[in-house]
């Protein structure tokens, strides 16, 4: 069983999530944090829920705003005022060459997310009809969100977690699970990133989940 952290991973999110952390943070404050920054915080670990990045931001920049309202307006741009407009749309599948539907004559697929199960199914629904993940596990399934390991032993028989961050790593690690992390060159802190993940074990990186083949048994 592979299990794969969703965002970074299956699917690029940087104009997702990542560009609705900006908006939020400027729709309370009226400053636009740099993307780069969010990877300081991505990579200080602790930070894998977006919603409490984006509240904890708006705190340093001098703003305490209760975390239901800072969820509502998140939402809001997520999903667009219609629920399928928003900047969730901007989404795009990182399987470019059918690496996993080749892996999954092998392996079976499961996903350990920092979303909540639904919003990860709507997104494989969206781009992996022709791929099953089972189970999906996401933020509403675990009592403590990772860097904590409860989401991964939920899987039960993972037999590596593929993951882009440091808490990815510290998951893995203490559910006793080898870790492959994927750092896109093109990512802002890609460095700083890689160097982190690799200190907590990680067995391989790669570029994307598109050379997993090179790296997985067969």
């Amino acid at each position: 069983m592979i299990a794969f952290d969703m965002d970074g991973v299956l699917v690029e999110v940087t104009e997702s999530y990542r560009e609705t952390i900006v908006q939020t943070v400027k729709h309370f404050s009226g400053k636009t944090i740099e993307r780069a920054a969010i990877q300081d915080y991505k990579n200080q670990g602790g930070w894998n829920n977006d919603w409490l990045l984006s509240q904890k931001i708006l705190a340093d920049l001098g703003m305490e705003i209760e975390y239901q309202t800072v969820i509502d307006a998140f939402q809001k741009l997520f999903f667009g005022p219609n629920g399928n407009d928003g900047l969730m749309q901007r989404e795009v599948w990182i399987d470019t060459t059918d690496t996993l539907k080749r892996l999954k004559q092998k392996y079976d697929f499961s996903v350990v997310t920092g979303r909540l199960r639904d919003e990860a199914q709507m997104t494989l629904d969206r781009f992996a009809t022709h791929l099953v993940f089972n189970p999906v596990i996401g933020d509403d399934d675990v009592t403590k969100g990772k860097p904590d390991p409860e989401g991964i032993l939920k899987i039960g028989n993972a037999s590596c977690y593929i993951g882009d961050t440091v808490d990815d790593a510290r998951a893995a690690r203490a559910a006793g699970v080898p870790f492959i992390g994927v750092g896109n060159r093109r990512d802002e802190g890609h460095a700083r990133t890689v160097a982190l993940m690799e200190a907590e074990g990680a067995i391989a990186i790669i570029e994307s989940i598109n050379e997993l083949e090179r790296i997985l048994p067969a």
